[in-house]
C-alpha cells in the first residue's frame, strides 16, 4: 500500500463525453484565433482534423462500438478541422458569424457525445443481461437434467441460477417436487463429484425462504486459500457500521456488528488469531465514535503495532489505543473505570436517551462507545474475569462491549457470561472439532475444522441486518502487516474521539489521565520516546492505594499515591521501576503471618508427640504438609506464595520446585492437594508465561495462591 503521504500523479482525465467534446471546441476556437494572427496554414488544421478522425477511427473500432456511432465521432473531429481551416484560411474567426457556427458545432457536439455514450452504456447492459440470461438458461437446463440424472427426481423445478461476485461461484434455487422435498444423504459428493469441481470447491445445500425450496451453493473458487489484504479504503466509518473482517466463500463481506453484543474470538497458536484482532483494531479504529482499550497482560502485543507510530515514531500526536492494560494491575483499574463509566452513563445520559426515544445511549464523536479488545482470556485471575463478567453483562444500555480472544474454546476459559452475551462468535483454525460444538452450540455439531483448514481462514457466526444469528461459516480473514499499520496510522489517528467526561468523572476516574505515565516506562524500556507523548506523559502520575489482604488496586476509595512520593508499608509491593506490575505481596505475607516452612526428613518426633508443622517424607516423596490450629496457613503454600511474589507475581512449577529444593512432580502434586480442598482452581488450567522467554508452561501465578491463603485463614476463622 503507498503512502498516503507520498504526493501522486493523476494521469486520467477524468472528463465526461460532454466536456471532452467542450474541450476539442475549446481547442478548435483557440487554433483559429492564434493562427489567424501568426499565418498559421489552413492545411494544417485539416491535417489535425483528419489525424483526429483516424485516431477515433481506431479507437472505436478496438472498443468495438457500433457504426454509426464512429461515424458520427469521426464527423465531429472532421467539422472541428474545417471550421478551423476556413477561420484561418479566411480570417474571420473574431467576427460573429463565425463564433455563432462555432456555438452551434460545440452544443452539438455535445450533445451528440452525451447521447453517444448513453445509448453504448444501455446497449453495453442490455448485451450483458442477455449473456447473462443466456447462461442461466444454460446452467438451469444443466441442473434439471442433473438432479433427475443423479437422484432420479420427476417434478422438480429450477427457479433461478444467481452468480456471485468474483465469479467464485454460483446459487440455485430448486422447488422440490412434494413427494421428494428433500436430496439424499450423499447429494453434496455426488453433485461436488459430478460437477468436476476443482480443489477448494464445495457445495452446501441450504434450505430456502418457503418448505420445500432448496438452495444449492456452488463454490468453484477456493476463496479461502487465498491471501487477501487488508482494504486499502480506510474512510471514516460508524462504530454502527458492521465491522468486516474478510470475505465469505461466495466473496460477500464477513462482517459482525458491535454496538449491541459483544464478540468471542477463539484461534489455536498459528491459526491467524493475531491478525484477526489486529484486523478488528483497523475496522474499529475506522470509527469516528468509538474509542478502543486493550487488555492485554502477556505483554501488549496486540497493542504495540497500533502505538509505535505514536510512542516511537512520533509521526501522529495522538496514540490509536487509548489505553492499553498490560499487567494485572493496570486491567485493575481499566476495568474499574468502565464499570463505574456503566453506571455513571446510565444515569447521566437519560435526557439524551429520551430524546432519540431509545433505552441505549445514543453513540456519537461527542459520546463515544467504549470497546475493550481483551487477548490472552486464560492468563486473567478470576479476579478480573469476575469485572469482566459486569462489564459483558451490564454494559450494553451504555454502550461498553467487549471483544474477547483466546487460545481455546474450553468451559475453564470462557466463562458463561461471555458465552451468553458474545452474540459475535468467530472461531479460527482449530485441530479438535468438540472446540467448535462448544463455541457455536448451534449448528456446531455439523461443523469440520477441515472446512477453514487454511490459516487465516476460521468460522464466523453472527447477527444478521434483522438480528437474526447465522449459522457458523466459513471466512478467509484479511491480512494486516506492520508496515500497512503505520501507513494507514495518519489517516486513522485524526478521527480518534475522545472519552466523554462524564464517563471519567468518577472515583476510579481520575487514575485515567495518567495510564501512559504508568504504562509507556514498562512498554519502552530501552527505547527513547518520542515527543509526542509528552503530553500524556508529563504530569503526576497516581497509583491507587492496595487492598492489604488481596494485594490488588482499589480505585473507588482512599487517597492515591503519586511516583515521587514514598509508598507507606501498606502499599509494599506496588508498581515501580524495579518491580512494574505487582503489588501488596508483602502486605499480604505480613497479613496472614505465615512462618517459613522448614523441610525436614522423617525424623522421631519431639517428646509429646509428632510436630504439626513438620513435613512428613517417605522414601522422597512429601505425604503432608498441614498447618495446625495457631497458624492454619499450610507451610508449603505460604512459602510457594512467597517465591512466587519474589519472581515477579508468576512461576513456572519447575522453577519454583527449584526454589523449594523438591521434586517437581512432588511440588505439584502437594500444592495441587492444598488448592483443591478450599476449592481453588488455576486459570487457564496451570499454565502461566513466565520466564526470561516468557514461555507458556505450568505454573502458579500470585493471585491463585493468595486467594488460598485466604481460603484458609477464613476457613480456620469461621
Amino acid at each position: 500500500m503507498a503512502s498516503s503521504n507520498a504526493p501522486a500523479l493523476d494521469w486520467s482525465w477524468g472528463t465526461t463525453p460532454a466536456t471532452a467534446a467542450a474541450l476539442v471546441a475549446g481547442g478548435a476556437y483557440s487554433t483559429a484565433a492564434v493562427g489567424a494572427a501568426t499565418g498559421l496554414p489552413a492545411s494544417y488544421a485539416l491535417l489535425v482534423g483528419a489525424t483526429g478522425a483516424a485516431a477515433q477511427a481506431g479507437a472505436d473500432f478496438y472498443q468495438r462500438r457500433p457504426t454509426g456511432h464512429i461515424a458520427a465521432r469521426c464527423a465531429g473531429w472532421l467539422a472541428a478541422g474545417g471550421w478551423t481551416a476556413v477561420a484561418l484560411a479566411e480570417h474571420t474567426v473574431l467576427t460573429w458569424a463565425a463564433t455563432g457556427w462555432w456555438a452551434a458545432g460545440t452544443a452539438a457536439g455535445m450533445t451528440l457525445a452525451r447521447g453517444l455514450v448513453r445509448a453504448e452504456e444501455t446497449a453495453r447492459t442490455e448485451r450483458a443481461s442477455r449473456r447473462l440470461q443466456k447462461w442461466a438458461n444454460g446452467q438451469a437446463k444443466d441442473w434439471h437434467e442433473r438432479l433427475h440424472r443423479l437422484f432420479r427426481l420427476d417434478g422438480h423445478e429450477i427457479e433461478g441460477v444467481k452468480p456471485w461476485a468474483g465469479d467464485v461461484g454460483y446459487t440455485v434455487r430448486v422447488l422440490m417436487p412434494s413427494d421428494t422435498p428433500e436430496l439424499p444423504a450423499d447429494a453434496i459428493r455426488k453433485l461436488a463429484v459430478d460437477l468436476k469441481l476443482p480443489k477448494g470447491g464445495s457445495i452446501q445445500i441450504l434450505d430456502g425462504e418457503v418448505y420445500g425450496q432448496l438452495l444449492i451453493r456452488v463454490t468453484a473458487k477456493d476463496v479461502l486459500a487465498e491471501t487477501i489484504d487488508f482494504p486499502e479504503d480506510v474512510t471514516e466509518t460508524s462504530i454502527y457500521q458492521r465491522i468486516q473482517l474478510g470475505l465469505l466463500p461466495d466473496a460477500e463481506p464477513a462482517d459482525f456488528p458491535l454496538t449491541d453484543v459483544c464478540a468471542l474470538e477463539i484461534g489455536q497458536t498459528g491459526s491467524g488469531k493475531s491478525n484477526t484482532i489486529n484486523v478488528t483494531n483497523g475496522q474499529l479504529l475506522r470509527t469516528n465514535d468509538a474509542v478502543v482499550w486493550h487488555l492485554d497482560v502477556t505483554g501488549a502485543g496486540i497493542s504495540l503495532p497500533w502505538l509505535r507510530s505514536w510512542a516511537v515514531d512520533g509521526t501522529v500526536d495522538r496514540p490509536l489505543i487509548d489505553w492499553t492494560a498490560d499487567t494485572i494491575e493496570e486491567a485493575h483499574i481499566m476495568l474499574d473505570v468502565a464499570i463505574a463509566a456503566i453506571n455513571t452513563r446510565k444515569a447521566a445520559y437519560q435526557d439524551l436517551m429520551h430524546d432519540a426515544d431509545d433505552d441505549k445511549i445514543p453513540v456519537s464523536p461527542q459520546v463515544p462507545a467504549l470497546i475493550i479488545v481483551v487477548d490472552e482470556i486464560a492468563e486473567l485471575p478470576y479476579e478480573l474475569l469476575n469485572k469482566l463478567d459486569t462489564v459483558v453483562d451490564t454494559g450494553r444500555a451504555a454502550r461498553v462491549r467487549t471483544v474477547i480472544s483466546g487460545l481455546r474454546a474450553t468451559q475453564d476459559v470462557i466463562t458463561a457470561a461471555m458465552k451468553k452475551q458474545s452474540r459475535v462468535r468467530i472461531g479460527m483454525r482449530v485441530s479438535d472439532p468438540e472446540e467448535l460444538n462448544h463455541l457455536f452450540p448451534t449448528g456446531g455439531t455439523r461443523l469440520n475444522p477441515k472446512a477453514a483448514a487454511h490459516k487465516g481462514s476460521g468460522f464466523l457466526s453472527a447477527p444478521d441486518e434483522d438480528d437474526v444469528d447465522s449459522e457458523p461459516t466459513p471466512f478467509k480473514c484479511f491480512r494486516i502487516k506492520p508496515k500497512t499499520i503505520n501507513t494507514i496510522a495518519p489517516k486513522l489517528a485524526a478521527r480518534r474521539p475522545a472519552v466523554d467526561t462524564i464517563s471519567l468523572d468518577t472515583a476510579p476516574g481520575r487514575y485515567y489521565a495518567s495510564r501512559w505515565g504508568r504504562i509507556l516506562p514498562r512498554l519502552y524500556k530501552d527505547k527513547k520516546l518520542s515527543a509526542a507523548t509528552l503530553p500524556y506523559t508529563d504530569l503526576e502520575i497516581l497509583r491507587p492505594p492496595l487492598d492489604e489482604a488481596k494485594g490488588i488496586p482499589v480505585t473507588d476509595k482512599g487517597r492515591p499515591t503519586s511516583s515521587g512520593t514514598p509508598q507507606p508499608s501498606s502499599t509494599i509491593g506496588a508498581a515501580s521501576p524495579d518491580r512494574p506490575g505487582r503489588f501488596g505481596s508483602e502486605a499480604l505475607a505480613s497479613l496472614l503471618k505465615t512462618p517459613a516452612a522448614t523441610v525436614t526428613e522423617t525424623a522421631p518426633a519431639p517428646e509429646g508427640g509428632e510436630g504439626t508443622e513438620v513435613i512428613r517424607a517417605e522414601f522422597g516423596r512429601v505425604l503432608e504438609q498441614a498447618g495446625n490450629l495457631t497458624n492454619p496457613i499450610p507451610p508449603l503454600l505460604a512459602d510457594a506464595h512467597q517465591h512466587v511474589v519474589a519472581a515477579g507475581g508468576r512461576m513456572h512449577t519447575a522453577d519454583l520446585a527449584a526454589r523449594l529444593d523438591m521434586d517437581p512432580l512432588v511440588l505439584g502434586t502437594e500444592l495441587g492437594k492444598l488448592l483443591r480442598a478450599v476449592g481453588i482452581e488455576r486459570p487457564g488450567k496451570g499454565t502461566v508465561r513466565a520466564g526470561a522467554d516468557n514461555e507458556s508452561k505450568p505454573g502458579y501465578q500470585q493471585e491463585t495462591l493468595a486467594a488460598a491463603l485466604r481460603a484458609y485463614a477464613n476457613r480456620h476463622a469461621a
